[in-house]
């Protein structure tokens, strides 16, 4: 079945390629040149239908293709289904900072309270 959709949206595909590159090209995109697309008036020409079944078609085979698509699916990752692929490590709590050897005496004291923050000259 899903086959069968896939090849008909294959070919509306083409055929809605083949007829937009038939049809005359009437300037200024989207319409700015009077009429077309931005107006009341709708297009009455043949092709002009026949392009809005072919639209039709497209959009209604793309929407079935996904509907099938989104029912097959077991809700499992596409990475689990990589062989080989691991999940990733569960995060752990960052380890306590370390003082270097030699201690404290490294690290210059917090300030404290309203203390300006300024470097301390060398003793």
């Amino acid at each position: 079945m899903e086959n069968v959709i896939l090849i008909v949206h294959l070919i509306l595909a083409l055929c809605l390629i083949g007829i937009v590159l038939l049809q005359r090209s009437e300037g200024g995109g989207l319409g700015m040149s009077g009429g077309g697309v931005m107006t009341g008036r709708a297009a009455a020409t043949a092709m002009g239908k026949l392009t809005w079944m072919l639209a039709i078609g497209f959009i209604v085979t793309s929407m079935t293709l996904t509907i099938l698509a989104a029912a097959k699916t077991d809700g499992a990752s596409v990475v689990d289904r990589i062989p080989g692929a691991t999940a990733p490590a569960e995060p752990t709590e960052p380890a306590a900072p370390q003082t270097p050897a030699g201690g404290a005496d490294l690290l210059p004291p917090a300030p404290a309270g309203d203390e300006p923050l300024v470097p301390r000259a060398a003793e």
